[in-house]
């Protein structure tokens, strides 16, 4: 750093050494008492530490504060295989007209928050958004256990919060999920929730791509959205072009704008 500016090591061989004395009890306990501190220090930083050691970026949870626009990168990720649950769910499941949803009773027993809830009153907009995380697995059991960690971290922001943020939720492998009920107001863009239905695809599109089976369903839901409330496209928006946030990540963001123009899937199914 600029900052900082050490003086210049001095030569050992100029320096002659000095003898030293031997340490007295109380100084070799002193010492290994400090010795000991330090190494608990070390070792609470390292569990802390673990999102520097990744470098992996935090969540993006409804309602942030804005982040900072980064340069565009080209990441490369590794061909991995994800992590797939074995365990299976419970399947109960709604219909919209023209897509299957599974309902919020096969990822969750609570109940939202109803007493600090706001009815929507009516639709006008729908806004898409990422979660920001990586995808380190795949399933029903690990799309179901993945939600459930994101409502735990939005009711944990306030007494105020009423529920997961989003009202749709689409996983890797394109299944879409009820989230918070169509009939309250979400909590997914700051100060802009009024009749705005909030649907969030899981991944981090900064670094990665979404699946097609994401891109497909993500289509169908927002057309059959925006037939039963009648919301014209011009309405159909993303969580960036609300607010300054990367969300929901550049690639995403590319294909969102393909897919709105005249010729692309979502204008032709809406």
């Amino acid at each position: 750093m600029d900052e900082l500016n050490p003086p210049t090591p001095t030569d050992h061989n100029e320096l002659s050494p000095l003898p030293l004395a031997p340490l007295s009890p109380l100084t070799r306990r002193t010492l290994m008492k400090g010795a000991a501190l330090l190494g608990g220090m070390a070792f609470l930083q390292g569990c802390g530490g673990t999102r520097l050691a990744t470098n992996f970026p935090e969540p993006v949870w409804p309602d942030q504060e804005p982040l900072p626009q980064p340069a565009k990168m080209t990441y490369t990720v590794p061909n991995r295989q994800p992590q797939v649950y074995a365990q299976p769910v419970p399947q109960p499941q709604q219909q919209a007209s023209g897509i299957t949803v599974i309902g919020r009773a096969s990822w969750t027993r609570e109940q939202p928050k109803w007493k600090f809830s706001k009815k929507m009153n009516g639709v006008d907009r729908i806004t898409v958004h990422h979660d920001a995380l990586l995808i380190d697995g795949r399933g029903q059991a690990w799309a179901a256990s993945r939600l459930n960690k994101i409502r735990r971290s939005h009711l944990q922001r306030g007494s105020q919060w009423v529920d997961i943020g989003y009202h749709y939720i689409i996983d890797p492998d394109g299944r879409v999920w009820e989230g918070r009920p169509i009939d309250i107001e979400g909590a997914h863009v700051a100060a802009t929730n009024d009749h705005n239905v909030g649907v969030m695809c899981m991944g981090n599109f900064e670094r990665d791509r979404p699946t097609q089976a994401q891109l497909y369903s993500l289509d169908s839901m927002v057309a059959d959205l925006m037939r039963r409330y009648r919301v014209p496209m011009g309405r159909v928006v993303t969580h960036q072009e609300l607010k300054p946030t990367e969300c929901p990540g550049n690639n995403l963001q590319s294909y969102m704008r393909q897919t709105r123009s005249s010729r692309g899937r979502l204008a032709s199914m809406a």
